[in-house]
């Protein structure tokens, strides 16, 4: 499907500056030209309230307030800026997309930096999900999946990934279209390296699995994975992928131990399938999505229906949202998350994880000499992995593949844990060097 959209102009970003008052607050004018309302959400680094434009008629606007002198942890980072910069930077190169949130102008003060934006009047799609059960009918799914991957389709034709694609991160407009917002963590051209992306980020219910793996990725077809969590979402109701432990949970991504509900269609289900390959070399991109026969399919949903999700205005329902919440949704929050740490959840001093690429025997070969070289009884395990047992201390060793060619080493002090010093960690870590592509916990 070669689909030509309007090509936006060079992408020069200059922040404006003005000496007006920084409050932030109901009633407060800023730049004699936007007065704040209630506050409509916040975030880690940010704010978000209703906004009027003083001279345009007093058109709503959404205005982004950033405060740079007191953040959730501690004072404003020095590189936040040009991180803002990045996104202001991408979505004025997309503000040519009816699908792509726009921005209308960037101002700062010595304290804070606004970023004035298109009000999504009808709030967010996520909202509207719960209000229909959870899930959409597939015409309905089919509809606003469209859209999404008409923006997302826009986004990497002009050298953008998103890398955030959530239904948090869905908005609709006073007409009930979708509206692709926060591009918090979008990957602009200038961030490639070898061809490649090597941030891990992201909201890990939604995040392709090469993001975490601390390897090169093509941030499209990392969008394109989200694209199938959001698809399978919006026809049954649920993530296709949902354990709190993330080691447990690649591991059922790469081995697709997912289940689709029985009103799912054939045809969606096999468009999900494709954009559900934990190996992205044959995942569908969207552009391949766009040319299969599930995706041509016109959307049969009225225009009354249409409006009526478009009704009303932003809005945080976050007591009707607490009892569907799972640790996915509490992180999801956060704009911003940094994947790298994710594999250190619920680890003490007596666990440490790395990743490798040599296969299991290769480790478990590995771990046997190790062992046996510093004094430990070693013992293969009937259920796989290995023990090094040495006086009372008892460590187990487990192998988990967590994608194609890569596998997650969990070491475990099960027994005599007050005998085991940290330099023991030293020692195991020096002889497992070689064979590491990146540790999650030091042990100590």
């Amino acid at each position: 499907m070669d689909v030509k959209y309007p090509q936006p102009p060079p992408s020069t970003v200059k922040i404006k500056r003005t000496t007006s008052s920084d409050g932030s607050g109901t009633g407060t004018i800023i730049l004699n030209k936007y007065q704040l309302g209630r506050l409509l959400g916040r975030g880690s680094f940010a704010k978000v309230y209703l906004g009027r434009c003083l001279d345009d008629n007093n058109t709503e606007v959404a205005i982004k307030v950033i405060n740079k002198t007191t953040t959730t942890t501690t004072t404003f980072d020095a590189s936040m800026e040009p991180r803002i910069i990045r996104e202001v930077s991408a979505m004025r190169r997309l503000n040519h997309h009816p699908n792509i949130l726009k921005l209308h102008e960037v101002m700062a003060t010595k304290t804070k930096i606004y970023l004035v934006m298109e009000l999504a009047h009808g709030g967010e799609l996520f909202t509207k999900l719960n209000r229909r059960g959870g899930r959409f009918s597939e015409s309905t799914a089919r509809f606003y999946f469209h859209q999404l991957a008409s923006a997302l389709h826009f986004c990497h034709q002009n050298g953008v990934a998103h890398r955030d694609i959530k239904p948090q991160n869905l908005l609709l407009d006073e007409d009930g279209h979708l509206k692709i917002s926060d591009f918090g963590l979008s990957a602009l051209p200038e961030q490639l390296r070898n061809g490649l992306l090597h941030t891990a980020c992201g909201t890990p219910a939604y995040t392709a699995p090469e993001v975490v793996y601390r390897k090169g990725y093509d941030g499209a077809k990392a969008d394109a994975w989200s694209c199938g969590v959001i698809l399978y979402v919006f026809l049954a109701g649920s993530l296709p992928f949902d354990d709190s432990n993330l080691p447990n949970m690649y591991k059922a991504i790469h081995r697709r131990e997912f289940k689709f509900p029985d009103w799912v269609s054939k045809p969606a289900r096999r468009v999900i399938n494709r954009l559900l390959d934990p190996n992205p070399d044959t995942r569908y991109s969207i552009e391949e999505l766009m040319k299969t026969p599930w995706f041509k399919r016109s959307s049969s949903m009225k225009q009354e229906e249409i409006k009526q999700f478009g009704e009303g205005i932003l809005e945080k329902e976050s007591s009707k949202h607490m009892g569907r919440m799972n640790a996915f949704d509490i992180i999801s929050m956060n704009s911003g998350l940094d994947l790298s740490g994710l594999f250190e959840m619920g680890l003490n001093k007596k666990e440490m994880r790395f990743t490798t690429n040599v296969g299991v025997i290769e480790v478990e070969e590995k771990v046997m000499k190790i062992g046996k070289d510093g004094g430990y009884r070693v013992e293969r395990r009937k259920s796989g992995g290995v023990g090094l047992v040495k006086r009372r201390v008892v460590l187990l060793v487990e192998i988990l593949e967590v994608a194609k060619e890569l596998w997650l080493v969990e070491f475990k002090v099960v027994n005599g844990g007050t005998e085991f010093e940290d330099c023991q960690w030293e020692e195991l870590k020096f002889g497992l060097k070689d064979i590491v592509v990146s540790w999650y916990n030091d042990g100590s």
